[in-house]
């Protein structure tokens, strides 16, 4: 029979090794001090549009810092960038209120996309982006066309139907997360050591900063934007 103390050892040795397993977090903020994006005006009926009737989406409200910030998205470079491999997710991003909603979708490489109809109208969805080039069609009402994004990059959308319509999916190596109406955001499952942690902004583009992740501790990163060095480089680093 094992001693008490021995039961106690191994324990302590599990606790350790899944405490390594699940990673550290890297915190921060971004901090933007005025507004850096030029909104369109949908007009509230196209003259291209045709048939069916669309009821037309809202336009922004509310505070216009809050919006900007919860368009950052914030990833850290390299596809080892994590103590547990990122799967693939399934996320959608519906055609409603003739815009895309939402406009920005942030997913690890080769997550799957659905594009899903809600409005009574035809809708199209392409993208001429190098890192993931397509059409869907023209499709109706109740249908859905997916897509597999399978490498980096930043994937610009449209409607050739709709040209106030548009969306972006920024696709990333690991984990991904865009930061919420405050600015804060957390990056989970990050090994101890020393990365490049990225923040986009549509308009601002790319932010490098480099951190030391410490076990236990994590690390800490604030993104001033767009007073910050920008560090243009390729757009998503695939790493090794």
């Amino acid at each position: 029979m094992a001693c008490p103390g021995g039961i106690a050892r191994i324990l302590v040795s599990a606790a350790l090794v899944a405490a390594t397993l699940a990673g550290e977090s890297v915190n921060g903020n971004i901090l933007i001090t005025r507004k850096l994006t030029r909104r369109k005006v949908t007009p509230a009926v196209a003259t291209y549009q045709r048939g069916a009737f669309a009821e037309l989406g809202r336009d922004e409200t509310g505070d216009a810092l809050s919006w900007e910030r919860s368009h950052v998205v914030i990833w850290i470079e390299g596809q080892a960038n994590s103590a547990r491999t990122t799967p693939a997710a399934a996320a959608s991003l519906e055609q409603s209120g003739r815009r895309f909603v939402p406009d920005l979708l942030a997913i690890p490489v080769g997550s799957t996309v659905s594009f899903p109809n809600l409005d009574p109208i035809f809708h199209n969805v392409f993208s001429l982006s190098k890192p993931k080039s397509f059409d869907l069609g023209n499709y109706p009402k109740g249908d859905t066309r997916k897509v597999v994004f399978s490498r980096p990059g930043i994937i610009y959308l449209g409607c050739h139907l709709h040209p106030n319509m548009a969306a972006v999916i920024v696709v990333t190596p690991g984990e991904c997360v865009k930061a919420g109406p405050d600015g804060r955001f957390s990056l989970d499952g990050v090994e101890p050591g020393s990365w490049t942690v990225v923040a986009w902004h549509r308009t601002a583009g790319f932010y490098r900063k480099r951190v030391e992740v410490l076990p236990n501790r994590g690390a800490h990163v604030e993104f001033l934007i767009p007073v910050g060095v920008e560090s243009p480089g390729p757009e998503i680093a695939e790493g090794n």
